[in-house]
């Protein structure tokens, strides 16, 4: 008989729904019950497509005897991360204090006023590993919270007290000076793989935050060394286009094979900046084959765009993505030499999924410095039908509108870099799509939305990266995106402001009061809720004239100051936020609305301009919106650019050669 879970939206919830356990949904029912029985909260946090968490799920949740123990033991609540980012990320600061490291699927135990006493991740069903069982720990912790409730009591005092310092940082007394940023490429280029590209060791997760960072401050190598490592292959589908979420080895080869929305978002626009940074045709290839498959593969009928794709098929995983030797000499025929030994393909494979034995090739590139040949070319199509009549993984189908906007940025940009006119049709029916279906009658955003029904006050992230997807709409299509855009940060500043400490808290305002009101702050696998702010509100203010934008901003950077040059990988998003606030602000307002003007914006708009706002629009147009397009005149009858500067303009100029010469001029002193 299904759970309450049956009555929920979230496909992770709904894999639930047919648990024995006897599962709540994140909410005041269940913490009722654990007082009215006095018994601790298990929380269990997880998401659609991780692996692990099915593993965990069909070890334990779908065992009986388990079940039962659980049942009896503890009052169990069930949540999907991707939901309630705020829970996660609140609970998962609790676990990395008290284990060190962080993870999906994530357990911890509440008092039932909502505090942490224990956590950690996967629990197996037998000891191993250091590990002990997962009924071992329920039974342990239920004895601890019976028999020693003043441990338990203190423990969670100490857990709480460390979440809301977390939130809590005091300003620095250090100035805002470029040599953060010449501290922070020197800390990169030491951590740098110097073989196989990205930071560190394994398993690595695609830094496409970083990568962007670099190509700002014109460490072009530094970045296309992962960019090239990335691309070669296994974390990267050479076949469908598309990203996993991160390599377990060195080498790029071997992925967690979930694919998630967020990811492909991020990387395309660390493609799409690398290829106008170096002009490397296979950048182009990569972002475009991306987009094929969001498109293909992740898009809603209405515009929005699905969450992600599970790891497993047929209950193995990556199933769907590996091939045998046979299989590729079937499809690949009089080819099939010249592709094996593109991509390695052997007849043992070089993955085996661990629980079922499954071996298969994940197809990779072994040379990376060959181009590739004309018969790889003829067979990729062939590869691509014959995988989509797979068993497919599944798909988590919320449309969350912080990834959305994540993702409607980078193929905005895209569009405008790569000269693709149907990619920023895709955009604007996205955009409208975002603003119409996540947004109530008043105004305030929602977070997700599923079958229709829209659900969840919408987080600081959320309306940060929304702020700057429809800045790039206002800049690569139409000026009048501004007024949204201005709409959004509005929002942002009135529910989410600290104004004592500074930043964005996580949560709204109007929102539901969790033990600790969290405050995103370092970058992670997306970027934090504070840098998306700190990012698009400079951009706001530099595009509107408008200095109370520009403000908060400002504050952010501030607070947090050399720490950034220290810890790039912590906040390469906001590093780049402090590049924008110490470069010298540069202007582009293109003026006409014909085939001219659009030359004119096409030079502008294929280049690495990392610092620069631009805007076009006929003469006379868009002025309420923005002072950039204000006393800007056809120069005879032409369209016309205008380049400014550190707040002086240069000389008008009406063809796409002299344009591209004053924005030369602009870049270089930055390089």
């Amino acid at each position: 008989m299904p759970n309450r879970l049956a009555q929920e939206t979230s496909p992770y919830l709904l894999q639930h729904a047919d648990n024995p356990v006897d599962w709540y949904p994140w909410g005041e029912e269940a913490f009722a019950r654990a007082r009215a029985e006095d018994k601790p909260v298990l929380l269990s946090v997880g998401y659609a497509a991780c692996h692990w968490c099915h593993v965990m799920e069909h070890e334990s949740f779908e065992d009986e005897e388990t079940a039962a123990l659980m049942n009896e033991l503890v009052v169990s609540v069930k949540v999907d991360r991707e939901e309630r980012p705020d829970v996660d990320a609140l609970y998962m600061d609790a676990v990395v204090s008290l284990t060190g490291q962080g993870g999906w699927p994530m357990t911890v135990f509440l008092t039932p006023d909502g505090a942490p006493f224990f956590g950690g991740t996967y629990y197996p069903p037998e000891p191993r590993h250091g590990l002990p069982s997962f009924r071992e720990l329920l039974v342990a912790i239920a004895n601890a919270y019976r028999d020693r409730r003043d441990d338990v009591t203190e423990q969670a005092g100490v857990l709480v007290d460390a979440m809301r310092r977390s939130a809590q940082i005091a300003p620095s007394r250090e100035p805002l000076e470029r040599g953060i940023l010449s501290d922070a490429v020197r800390v990169l280029r030491g951590q740098l793989d110097p073989e196989w590209g990205g930071f560190g060791r394994a398993p690595k997760f695609p830094p496409a935050s970083t990568i962007e960072f670099l190509l700002r401050v014109g460490e072009i190598e530094t970045a296309t060394k992962t960019l090239d490592g990335m691309a070669a292959g296994g974390m990267y589908d050479l076949v469908g286009g598309g990203f996993h979420r991160y390599s377990v080895d060195e080498r790029w080869l071997v992925p967690h094979f979930e694919k998630m929305l967020y990811d492909q978002a991020l990387l395309l626009g660390a493609y799409t900046q690398g290829w106008l940074a170096s002009g490397d045709p296979r950048y182009r290839r990569v972002a475009e084959d991306l987009v094929a498959y969001v498109q293909r593969d992740l898009r809603h009928e209405a515009g929005g765009f699905f969450a992600a794709e599970d790891a497993d098929s047929e209950g193995v995983e990556g199933k769907f993505y590996l091939w045998s030797l046979e299989e590729v000499e079937a499809v690949c025929g009089a080819d099939a030499p010249e592709v094996i030994r593109y991509f390695g393909v052997t007849r043992g494979g070089n993955f085996e999924d661990p629980h079922t034995g499954f071996r298969g090739n994940i197809l990779h590139v072994v040379d990376r410095t060959e181009a590739r040949p004309a018969a790889v070319e003829r067979v990729i199509p062939r590869l691509l039908e014959v995988r989509a009549r797979r068993v497919r993984p599944g798909l988590d189908d919320k449309i969350l509108l912080g990834w959305n906007a994540l993702f409607l940025r980078a193929l905005t940009e895209a569009a405008g870099a790569f000269d693709r006119p149907d990619w920023l049709d895709a955009a604007r029916t996205t955009a409208r799509f975002l603003l119409g279906s996540l947004r109530r009658d008043d105004g305030r955003l929602l977070h997700t939305c599923q079958d229709g029904q829209a659900r969840f006050l919408a987080f600081a992230e959320d309306y940060a990266a929304l702020l700057e997807a429809l800045l790039s709409l206002a800049e690569v299509d139409d000026p009048a995106w501004l007024v949204e855009a201005r709409r959004t940060a509005d929002g942002l500043l009135e529910n989410f402001s600290d104004p004592d400490g500074g930043g964005f808290y996580s949560t709204g305002s109007d929102a539901e009061a969790l033990i600790v009101r969290p405050k995103d702050i370092q970058d992670g696998a997306t970027p934090a809720a504070n840098s998306l702010a700190c990012r698009g509100l400079l951009r706001l203010a530099a595009l509107t004239g408008d200095d109370r934008y520009e403000v908060p901003a400002r504050r952010w950077l501030r607070i947090l100051g050399p720490v950034l040059g220290e810890h790039p990988l912590a906040f390469p998003y906001l590093l780049g936020a402090l590049e924008r606030s110490l470069a010298a602000p540069v202007e582009v307002a293109v003026i006409g609305d014909g085939p001219d003007a659009v030359a004119l914006q096409r030079v502008v708009l294929g280049r690495l301009l990392p610092n620069a706002v631009t805007l076009r629009a006929p003469p006379g147009a868009g002025t309420e919106v923005s002072p950039l397009l204000a006393d800007r005149r056809l120069v005879d009858g032409v369209a016309t650019a205008y380049v400014c500067e550190r707040y002086a303009c240069r000389a008008p100029v009406t063809t796409p050669a002299a344009l591209a010469l004053q924005l030369d001029a602009v870049v270089a002193p930055a390089r």
